[in-house]
């Protein structure tokens, strides 16, 4: 089964942990071992990673770290709403408590939890509930940890003001020191709870906003839902596929060829793509539809270039794919942009 996370992520949650570990007196080697990263990526803006290279990152930092009981409450700490691009700048514009909270599960994907959040409410009390039942278990409190706190600094910004806890749930046992955790969370947590959850009153989901901007937050929803596109685009079997048919645009493989690389009967993979809710030639468009974006944005290429690019034997057949697309020429679509 598919973990609840997409597989890649913004390459910032990764610089905030390393630099976590440097101010804890770790060097850059140990941080990054086994991750596959080097100084280099770490000073990209606006890079993307895999999900699996930041759970490798917070196992050497537990591994090297194994005293510190609230090591995943430090880390949570630096987890500000400008963190999270367009994700916070959106919940920062909503009008209400509520809205934020909406958008912001709405786009979950785009946050750097690796639990699955979601919002319950009952008997006037609303609460977060971090699920961590696909966790590493040696992974489980610094992440749970980390992911509450994270989520609770959030909220403390968007308010501008302390959030009203009425109940902290932790499934982790009981550590030997509980200071840092009265210290972040307000009161002293239940341990070794049924759930990982934050309790506060429902009546706090109706109260405004003071940076509420509909405009603002329409336009950031756009580009979270571009993102989260992005995002998903790896995932699952059509995520492979996506991947094995950008090896090569321009002699774009069947699905005999794709199925024999990833070793099921063509079969299967028409009915594992199906189960997703794809198909094998929905994929090949998507594919096309992408690279044929970046040639026209790139320029430099003529339009019968770019459709044997895209493995097009006439241009025609490009032009008339492109409109069925976009709904309009290639031309038109790049003088346009």
């Amino acid at each position: 089964m598919s973990p609840p996370w997409p597989p890649r992520r913004s390459i910032v949650s990764i610089q905030l942990l390393t630099q976590l570990g440097l101010d804890l007196g770790l060097n850059l080697d140990a941080c990054l071992k086994d991750t596959g990263l080097d100084p280099m990526q770490l000073a990209s803006l606006h890079g993307e990673v895999d999900a699996e290279r930041e759970l490798r990152l917070i196992a050497n930092l537990l591994e090297a770290l194994p005293e510190l009981v609230d090591l995943g409450l430090q880390a949570g700490r630096r987890y500000h709403l400008t963190t999270y691009g367009a994700w916070g700048y959106a919940i920062l514009s909503s009008a209400t408590v509520r809205q934020a909270a909406e958008l912001g599960l709405r786009y979950h994907g785009l946050t750097y939890a690796f639990t699955r959040i979601s919002l319950n409410l009952e008997d006037g009390v609303a609460s977060l509930h971090f699920d961590d039942s696909a966790l590493p278990p040696a992974l489980h409190d610094f992440i749970v940890q980390r992911d509450m706190l994270g989520a609770l600094v959030v909220v403390r910004e968007l308010l501008g003001s302390p959030l009203p806890i009425r109940s902290v749930e932790l499934r982790q046992a009981t550590p030997s020191d509980m200071t840092p955790f009265v210290e972040a969370f307000g009161q002293v947590p239940c341990f070794g709870a049924q759930h990982n959850r934050l309790g506060f009153s429902a009546d706090l989901l109706d109260d405004p906003l003071p940076r509420a901007n509909s405009q603002l937050v329409s336009a950031c929803e756009r580009q979270c839902q571009t993102l989260l596109a992005r995002h998903q685009w790896h995932q699952g079997m059509a995520g492979r596929v996506r991947q094995l048919l950008l090896q090569t645009p321009g002699q774009m493989a069947d699905m005999e060829q794709v199925a024999s690389r990833l070793h099921l009967s063509s079969r299967t993979l028409r009915r594992r793509l199906i189960e997703e809710g794809s198909s094998f030639r929905a994929l090949q468009d998507e594919v096309r539809e992408a690279l044929a974006d970046e040639l026209l944005a790139a320029g430099g290429l003529s339009l019968e270039e770019i459709a044997e690019r895209l493995g097009y034997g006439e241009l025609s057949n490009f032009i008339h794919a492109f409109k069925r697309w976009k709904g309009t020429t290639p031309g038109r679509y790049q003088r346009g942009a």
